[in-house]
């Protein structure tokens, strides 16, 4: 995971080139901590557009993806 980047590309880079990560599972989000339920998150990224993985746009189509993603944020950003 990581944050704080200009752009989900930059992050997605140092993820895949430093840390041996798949483009596959590298998702782009909005993390806004202040905020609480559904708004705490937002998923709208240009990499998140994979169309040879059935992701044909800027947001998380796959519900168990979003979930995992969401739980994972959850337990490093508390």
């Amino acid at each position: 995971m990581a944050f704080d980047g200009e752009l989900h590309s930059d992050l997605e880079q140092i993820l895949i080139e430093q840390e041996n990560s798949e483009p596959r599972n590298c998702w782009g989000f909005n993390f806004y901590p202040e905020k609480t339920g559904a708004d705490f998150i937002e998923f709208d990224s240009m990499i998140n557009l994979k169309p040879a993985f059935n992701n044909r746009s800027r947001g998380v189509e796959d519900p168990k993806v979003r979930e995992k993603i969401i739980e994972i944020v959850k337990k490093y950003a508390a």
